[in-house]
C-alpha cells in the first residue's frame, strides 16, 4: 500500500491542483482532508480547464475514486453547481464520495462570514465570504450539522431548531440582526440541495480501510498551504483547518496507516491571496505587469495575488512543518524573460539576520536580505527534460533545492498535464 500527501508549501496557490491530476493517474482514491469552496485548485488536461473548489483533482481519472474526507466542510449548493460544470463537460461523477462525518456550510454561517468582516471594516482578515470558519467554530462548538444526518429530515430539523434559536440571540446581539435566520428556510434550502447529493454520501472510513486492506493507492489533497495552518502558520490570518499532512490521515479518514510520501509543492517566485504578513512583498508597476504575466488571480475570488521573490525562510519552514520528503517547482515558465531573479535567504528581524521565520510582532517587522542570481531568455514551456533548460534555470532551481534541503523532483513549466519535468535520481546527485 502506498499513501502520498500533496501539500502547499507556502501561502496556498502553489500549484497542486496540477500535481494531484498527475498523481492520480496512479491512485485508487484522491481524498481532500480538509478545507471548503473558498479556494480553488486550477487542472489543465486533454479535457480541458477546469476550477476545482470542492472536488478533489482525481475526479478526471474515472478509476479514481473521489473523496470528500471528514475533515471537510462541505456547502451542498457551491458542490452541486460545481458537480453541475462538470457534468456539461462530460466528466463522469459516479467516483465521487462524500464522508457522512464531514460538516455542511449553511448559508447563515456565510452570512455571519460577511457580517464579520463587515465589523472588522480596515482590520479585516481577508476572508473569501464563503462562511468556512463559522463551520470549523460551529464544529467545536458542537453546533453543526453533518453530512449524515440529511438522512433524517424530521430528526435534523428538530437539532437545527435548537441551534438557530442561538445563532438569532448571536446575530442581534452581535451584529444587530433580529430574526436573521429561519428555520423553514434552512430546511428548504437543505431538502433541495441534498437531493443530488445523497447517493455520494457515505461511510468513507470504512471505504479506505478496506482499500488499505486491500493494498491500494491512495493520495492526500491539500487545500491552501503550511503557511496558513490554522496550528503553524501565520495567526490568526490563517485558515480555519490544518493544512498540514500530519493532518491527512485524520481529516481524510485514514487512520493507522502512515503517509509514505509527502510531496511539497512551491512556486518559483512567491504569491498570497488575503491578508497577513508577506516579507518579499513586491509592489508597482513591475509587479503589476508580472501579476498579469503569470496569471496570478485567485482561482475561487479572482482577486489579484500579491506578488514577490522567492522566500526560501518561508519555504523552508513550510517544508518542515510539512515533513515535505519531495518538492514540486511550479510556474519557472513565468521567470522566463526576467534579467534578474532574487531569493530571499535570510530575515533582518531586530536588527539581526535570521534564517528562522518568526511569529507575530516579530514576522510583520522582518525584512528581506536577498541573493541575486542570472535570469534566462529561453522559453522553457516546451521544454520537456532537465537537460533541455538553459544553465541559469537549472541553477536558480539548484539553488532553492540547496536551501530547502529536500529533493525538487519535479519542475512544472506549465500548467497542461505533460508540462513537466521529472528529474532522475543521476541528474540529482550531479
Amino acid at each position: 500500500m502506498s499513501v502520498r500527501a500533496v501539500v502547499g508549501i507556502n501561502w496556498g496557490d502553489e500549484g497542486k491542483g496540477r500535481m494531484i491530476d498527475l498523481f492520480a493517474g496512479t491512485a485508487d482514491a484522491v481524498v481532500r482532508y480538509q478545507g471548503g469552496n473558498n479556494a480553488g485548485h486550477t487542472v489543465v488536461n486533454p479535457l480541458g480547464e477546469f476550477k476545482l473548489h470542492l472536488i478533489p483533482s482525481g475526479i478526471f481519472n474515472a478509476k479514481t475514486l473521489n473523496i470528500l474526507g471528514p475533515g471537510t466542510v462541505v456547502n451542498l449548493e457551491a458542490l452541486v453547481a460545481e458537480m453541475d460544470e462538470l457534468k456539461a463537460a462530460n466528466i463522469p461523477l459516479d467516483n465521487m464520495r462524500i464522508s457522512e462525518r464531514a460538516m455542511i456550510v449553511l448559508p447563515y454561517q456565510q452570512w455571519e462570514d460577511i457580517w464579520e468582516e463587515e465589523r472588522l471594516g480596515k482590520k479585516a482578515f481577508g476572508s473569501t465570504r464563503q462562511g468556512i470558519a463559522p463551520a470549523y467554530g460551529d464544529r467545536y462548538l458542537k453546533k453543526g450539522i453533518l453530512m449524515g444526518e440529511l438522512r433524517d429530515m424530521d430528526s435534523l430539523r428538530k437539532r437545527l431548531t435548537h441551534i438557530l434559536e442561538w445563532k438569532n440571540v448571536m446575530a442581534e446581539g452581535v451584529y444587530g440582526k433580529k430574526d436573521a435566520v429561519n428555520i423553514d428556510e434552512m430546511m428548504q434550502w437543505l431538502q433541495k440541495w441534498s437531493a443530488p447529493l445523497m447517493a455520494h454520501i457515505t461511510d468513507t472510513n470504512t471505504l479506505l480501510d478496506d482499500m488499505a486492506a486491500a493494498g491500494k493507492t491512495i493520495l492526500f489533497e491539500a487545500q491552501l498551504g503550511a503557511l496558513r495552518d490554522i496550528y503553524y502558520g501565520i495567526y490568526p490570518m490563517t485558515t480555519s483547518s490544518s493544512t498540514l499532512a500530519a493532518h491527512a490521515p485524520i481529516g481524510g479518514g485514514l487512520l493507522g496507516h502512515p503517509i509514505t510520501e509527502t510531496v511539497g509543492v512551491m512556486k518559483a517566485f512567491s504569491t498570497c491571496v488575503g491578508a497577513g504578513p508577506f516579507v518579499t512583498e513586491w509592489f508597482g508597476d513591475d509587479a503589476d505587469a508580472f501579476r498579469q504575466k503569470s496569471g496570478e488571480f485567485g482561482a475561487t475570488t479572482g482577486r489579484p495575488r500579491r506578488i514577490g521573490p522567492f522566500d526560501a525562510v518561508a519555504s523552508m519552514y513550510g517544508c518542515k512543518i510539512q515533513g515535505a520528503t519531495s518538492l514540486a517547482l511550479t510556474k519557472l515558465d513565468n521567470l522566463s524573460g526576467e534579467k534578474e531573479l532574487k531569493i530571499c535567504t535570510a530575515y533582518m528581524v531586530n536588527g539581526k539576520e535570521t534564517k528562522a521565520f518568526p511569529m507575530g510582532a516579530e514576522l510583520e517587522a522582518a525584512t528581506p536580505v536577498y541573493e541575486t542570481m542570472q535570469g534566462w531568455d529561453e522559453d522553457v514551456s516546451v521544454m520537456r527534460t532537465w537537460d533541455e533548460l538553459p544553465k541559469a534555470a537549472q541553477e536558480y532551481v539548484l539553488r532553492i533545492e540547496s536551501l530547502m534541503g529536500v529533493p525538487i523532483d519535479y519542475v512544472s513549466v506549465g500548467p497542461e498535464r505533460d508540462a513537466l519535468i521529472t528529474r532522475t535520481k543521476a541528474q540529482m546527485a550531479a
